[in-house]
């Protein structure tokens, strides 16, 4: 009798025990939501955007650090918490929502106390890249969210403050950011768009990401349905991007195993059985990497031969792809010629660089006499606005004070590997670039 009952006891303990979802890894996850802002008006939903993504996390197996309307300084004290435990995590989340802008192809997220009278403030924000290299140490995992591509007034008014010159370099809405390896990057919208805030509690991407992050799928699974769900209850005004650099698979909620008996084994699986499903999700986001997804996963089922089609309609038309292709190292050569009313002439010479459809170039120490940089934003068709500026240095041909700061435009075509471009004020001052 007293052997049946400990063995009882023994049963309910075991099954008890594997029954219960368990998380073998460290996850961690760093929620910050900013809405009261002290200058600009307030945003309803980012509070509780930050607490309901804790919430559902933590079911998820992970310990939150959750911080709401931060001003600077708070935002570098959660941040360096957080960069202490992604050091030890398996699995590392920062999921933000609030105000961010981008300026220069840099993004930067906003805390409540900013204000932006010229460059120089960018320094009150935090940049997203050192978010980035915060997450890195993380054993296997990293996820970023950036709900946060609000109609930000703050950039409006930092455009303002610093002139039609300069405010090319304040893009709309955020920049795209090559993701790392092991790495999830999820923007509410597309690269220089801008997101809806929504009516309800939570923002449109936010209730798509708790309606689907604690299902029992496949991350990447999970955050393709997310874009497709926004894109659906926002009437296709607003498309998620989602940048994946995973190899193989992660589950954040896997399936229970109960191990007493054996398992059955399985029936055969369709391998097409998902493919419906899937493709759905591939058309509502539509971009070549959603097609891409779809055909490596169900290369032999119904919709693989339309999502070839597809694939080779977007590689046509795919503006990211089509400005990427002047990416590389330019030498660039300035001539402007003397002109009869007394303007003189000089040459000079410098190297640059295009990243992602982005040119950047210096000469000099930035910033100092004699120093210049060179930067511009290049279009589908090539074309590019290149604005100069720079700092009079001894050589000055105009014999201006010694540091004296100038600006220019030089409004050029980029076409294979070569490219010119004029002066916006003097059509006898040009740039010629040639790729190295």
């Amino acid at each position: 009798m007293h052997r049946d009952v400990l063995f009882a006891f023994f049963a309910a303990v075991f099954f008890g025990v594997f029954a219960t979802p368990a998380f073998a890894d460290n996850r961690v996850a760093l929620l910050i939501g900013n809405g009261a802002y002290a200058r600009v008006p307030h945003l309803p939903n980012p509070v509780h955007d930050a607490e309901d993504v804790a919430a559902a996390l933590k079911r998820s197996g992970f310990e939150t650090i959750v911080a709401t309307d931060l001003d600077k300084a708070g935002m570098d004290e959660a941040m360096i918490k957080f960069a202490r435990a992604a050091r030890t995590a398996d699995v590392a989340m920062f999921y933000y929502t609030g105000h961010a802008l981008q300026f220069g192809g840099i993004n930067y997220l906003v805390p409540v106390d900013a204000q932006l009278n010229d460059e120089a403030d960018l320094r009150r924000l935090v940049r997203v890249d050192d978010v980035i290299a915060d997450m890195q140490p993380a054993k296997n995992l990293r996820i970023l969210v950036l709900d946060s591509c609000r109609d930000n007034p703050l950039a409006a008014q930092l455009k303002r403050s610093i002139g039609t010159t300069r405010s090319a370099s304040i893009g709309q809405g955020l920049a795209k950011i090559d993701s790392p390896e092991g790495m999830i990057i999820a923007y509410a919208t597309q690269p220089g768009r801008t997101a809806e805030d929504g009516d309800g509690r939570n923002s449109p991407y936010t209730t798509a990401f708790l309606k689907n992050v604690e299902t029992k799928e496949e991350i990447g699974t999970i955050f393709r349905r997310i874009s497709a769900d926004v894109y659906e209850t926002t009437h296709h005004a607003q498309l998620p991007e989602l940048s994946l650099s995973l190899i193989g698979e992660f589950y954040l909620n896997g399936k229970l195993q109960i191990t007493a008996t054996p398992a059955p084994m399985p029936a055969p699986v369709d391998p097409c059985e998902a493919a419906s499903e899937h493709w759905k999700s591939a058309e509502a986001i539509n971009t070549k990497a959603a097609y891409e997804d779809h055909l490596a996963r169900f290369p032999t089922c119904l919709f693989a031969d339309l999502a070839r089609a597809k694939i080779a309609s977007l590689t046509i038309l795919d503006p990211a792809k089509d400005k990427r292709r002047f990416d590389g190292l330019w030498l660039g050569k300035l001539v402007c010629e003397s002109t009869a009313s007394g303007l003189p002439g000089f040459e000079r010479e410098f190297g640059g660089r295009i990243k992602d459809g982005v040119f950047h170039a210096e000469t000099g120490l930035v910033g100092k006499p004699g120093s210049q940089i060179f930067d511009g934003t290049i279009e589908p068709d090539g074309s590019a606005d290149i604005l100069q500026k720079g700092w009079s240095g001894a050589k000055d041909p105009f014999h201006r004070p010694l540091g004296t700061e100038f600006n220019n435009r030089y409004l050029t075509k980029f076409d294979g590997s070569h490219a010119s471009g004029t002066r916006s004020d003097r059509p006898s001052c040009n740039v010629n670039l040639t790729k190295r």
